[in-house]
């Protein structure tokens, strides 16, 4: 089986994460886009933000399961193929009702994705670098978020949102350069034909002695999607509900994006030093007190960085919850296991855009909205300091 360099390997599959990225962000300034031309309440702009986290929960769990059956490679391809296709359709469309369709798919592709490439990551790099490279594979979503920040900011006031959603469906040609330059995991190969039924697949997370572990990755996931995606799908609109106008607003969320990546660059360099369990917390709690600090500005400064605060934690801790997730479990489940936990998760991000689109039409402030993200953030630091074991450098089951 071909082979390919630890760089090479990120680089492919960092590609493919940065397109993921990029749909994700460009539904953030599209929503808000949306909103006025078709003249959308809080409430139906919250409902396009959660099917797409319906459809995320659906294809992790699916995907995943899919991925241990078949393969990591071929599953990876699908997903770019199916939520690319879907969202290059939604720039087509006319009415809400289709819309949220195809952003249903659009998100199954999403959530099938992700748990699949960082299990293909891991299985694929040695043990003493393999949190470093999982939490640089995440990286690439924050240089997605910036192009999707920079298509939201010179193409949507000028050319409209349905030219941004097209840019979207090119990751579909991406596939097919993925085709004759990705193996698939060796250790995939290595474990033969898969021999275990999907029925016993999905019990065996909760065997001794998985059973602890999915419990603390399902409560840090579903407490971590519900905060992002209810406060990140959220942030354009926010700032435009806060007075400022719709290309301030998206050059504003452009400036905050820019900290992610320095938020990814920092766990990655700390999660080989202090392990997974100290940067997972400590990046989450940094995200609970941005969450407060941003719920309660008044001013542009504090706003501003606030937010950028915001973007550097959340950002670091999801690379460290994806170098965490796949090492809780053997070859065999492992996928399974990965996606399960991000099919959780993403329960937790239907919840969210829905609740700020509920609770903004019911008259609430931002910062007891933001208030709530920070008390489920601290309950996914609980989680992981009293549930999570140390998994740094330790060899994959």
């Amino acid at each position: 089986m071909k082979k390919l360099s630890r760089n090479r390997l990120l680089a492919i599959a960092g590609t493919g994460w940065m397109f993921d990225a990029m749909d994700v962000g460009i539904l953030s300034f599209v929503i808000a886009a949306v909103a006025v031309e078709w003249h959308l309440s809080p409430a139906e702009m919250g409902w396009i933000g959660s099917v797409n986290s319906i459809g995320m929960a659906v294809g992790a769990f699916a995907f995943g399961l899919l991925a241990d059956r078949i393969g990591r490679k071929a599953v990876f391809m699908m997903t770019l193929v199916l939520f690319s296709v879907a969202s290059g359709l939604s720039a087509l469309t006319s009415t809400l009702a289709l819309f949220l369709i195809l952003r249903f798919l659009v998100g199954a592709g999403l959530g099938g994705e992700l748990p699949v490439a960082s299990t293909l990551v891991s299985e694929s790099v040695q043990a003493k670098e393999r949190g470093r490279v999982v939490v640089l594979l995440e990286s690439f979503w924050a240089v997605g978020w910036l192009i999707a920040a920079l298509i939201a900011y010179f193409i949507i006031p000028k050319f409209g949102w349905r030219v941004a959603l097209m840019l979207t469906a090119l990751p579909a040609l991406y596939a097919i350069y993925i085709r004759r330059n990705l193996p698939d995991s060796p250790k995939f190969v290595a474990e033969g034909k898969p021999k275990q039924s999907v029925w016993f697949k999905i019990t065996s997370i909760w065997h001794k002695p998985y059973g602890r572990r999915t419990l603390m990755l399902w409560i840090v996931w579903f407490t971590v999607v519900f905060s992002y995606y209810g406060m990140f799908l959220w942030l354009p609109s926010v700032m435009v509900m806060k007075g400022f106008d719709m290309i301030k607003s998206f050059g504003y969320v452009l400036l905050m994006t820019l900290a992610q990546l320095p938020g990814y660059f920092t766990a990655a360099w700390l999660i080989e030093r202090v392990g997974r369990k100290f940067v997972l917390a400590t990046y989450l709690l940094g995200t609970a007190a941005s969450a407060f600090s941003f719920g309660n500005a008044d001013h542009l400064a504090w706003l501003l960085t606030s937010g950028a605060l915001l973007s550097f934690f959340n950002l670091g801790a999801w690379g460290a919850l994806y170098a965490y997730s796949p090492e809780q479990y053997p070859t065999e489940v492992r996928a399974t296991g990965s996606g399960m936990a991000a099919a959780v998760g993403r329960i937790g991000g239907i919840f969210g855009p829905l609740l700020v689109g509920w609770m903004l039409t019911a008259g609430y402030d931002f910062n007891i909205i933001f208030s709530i993200f920070c008390g489920a953030i601290v309950i996914g630091v609980i989680a992981v300091l009293a549930l999570g074991t140390e998994t740094k450098q330790m060899e994959l089951e």
